[in-house]
Formats: C-alpha cells, structure tokens, sequence
C-alpha cells in the first residue's frame, strides 16, 4: 500500500508524507484531469463486471455526501448523481478515470424507510463484491463530520476487517461545522481505528464545497492507482 501525501499549501491532515509530496499531488492532479466515464452498474452480486484495473471504492450512510465528493474529485456537476432523498443509490457503479482506475460508487446504508428485504439484497451485494474483488486497492469509508461514527458505521467495518479490505476513513461536510469539532471528532475516530485490522490510521478530512482535501484523496489514488511508484 501507498504513502499518502500532502501539499498545496494544505496540512497534511490523515496521510503519511512522502518523499515528494509536490510529485504526489501533481500525479493526482493529471489522473483527474483524465477523460472520466460511466462503465458499468451491477444490481446483484451476479452480475458484477470481471476485475481488471484497479478499483478503488466510496461507501458510506446515505446522505453522507459521497455523490457531491466523487463529482468534487472528478471536477465534474454531475458525474455521480446527487440526490435530495436518501438511499436513491441502488447498484455499485462503475466510472472508468484514465483508461488506469475505476471509480466505484457503492450503496448507501443506514436509510430508515429501507425494507429489510432491500436491506438484505445490500449486504449480499456488498458482501460479494468485498470478497471478490482482488483488484480493490482501497476503500474510503465517508463519515460525516459532525456526526462520527454511528453504530452501522461501525458493523460496515467489521464487515471490512472480515473480509480483509482496505480501508481509510474520509470525513466529508467539513465545511458544515466548526473545525476544533473536525479535529476533535478526527482524533477520536484515529483512536477507535487501532482495533480494526483492515482500517488505514488517520482520517481524511474533506468538504465537496470548499475543497478542503480534495486534492489530498486524489494524491492517495493516484498512489494506488500506480502501485506504490512513489514510495
């Protein structure tokens, strides 16, 4: 697994330094520039597309923001959709970055009026795709940051550690509070990681709206879309 990076002026807030952090960042500027397109969505674990780049996957509770942050990584309104009634997402979607990466939007979780039929449907699709997937470099877990952690967030990465996938957590919405909130919520959430396997150390804090982080999370894509090229 890959160094992450910081720069741009920004502090480094949830990565480790590399060794040239303004390389870093400059690879993770020219992968986003790159054409971007939709390739695939699978609705069942039947029919998910056979692994060949390398895949790096978004998940988290519905109305976390995760379309509005994809759109924000990619420079693009409406590449993922966003939407104002939450749990719209029901299939793992596919946008291929570069002809290097594919991007893939998950399933929300946690939504209310969700049965326990479309409930179940969600947790063998995403239990397939963990499982079978060799390609899966990483995935960002999306957490609020003015919430934290809440108790699905918390069996999701379970169900991470179990199926021995890699993950990071992304705070989104930082704009949305105060940032000794951020921080406070950031090392608490650093603290609860020490007890999963699967789970990379230290949140990236992010906003879709200001652009805090974004160019932090193209840097560490980047790095796994390259396989640890710089460091």
């Amino acid at each position: 697994m890959g160094h992450h990076a910081a720069g741009g002026g920004q502090a480094l807030r949830g990565a480790d330094a590399p060794a040239d952090p303004a390389a870093v960042i400059e690879a993770g500027r020219r992968l986003f520039a790159s054409q971007c397109n939709f390739v695939f969505g699978a609705t069942s674990a039947d029919n998910l597309p056979e692994a060949s780049l390398p895949e790096i996957a978004f998940l988290g509770r519905s109305n976390v923001g995760k379309s509005s942050l994809i759109n924000a990584l990619t420079g693009r309104k409406s590449l993922a959709r966003t939407s104002h009634t939450p749990g719209r997402t029901r299939q793992l979607n596919f946008f291929e970055l570069g002809g290097r990466v594919l991007l893939v939007d998950m399933p929300g979780y946690g939504y209310a009026k969700a049965s326990k039929r479309e409930s179940a449907a969600w947790r063998k699709l995403i239990g397939a795709y963990f499982r079978g997937r060799p390609n899966l470099r990483r995935l960002f877990l999306l957490i609020d940051a003015r919430h934290g952690f809440k108790a699905n967030d918390r069996e999701t990465m379970k169900l991470l550690d179990d199926a021995a996938v890699s993950f990071q957590i992304v705070l989104t919405k930082s704009d949305k509070t105060h940032k000794d909130a951020v921080a406070a919520i950031s090392r608490d959430i650093d603290a609860e990681l020490a007890d999963h396997a699967a789970a990379r150390p230290k949140p990236i804090v992010t906003s879709a709206s200001s652009g805090e982080g974004i160019e932090i999370l193209r840097a560490s894509i980047a790095e796994l879309a390259a396989g640890d090229q710089f460091g």
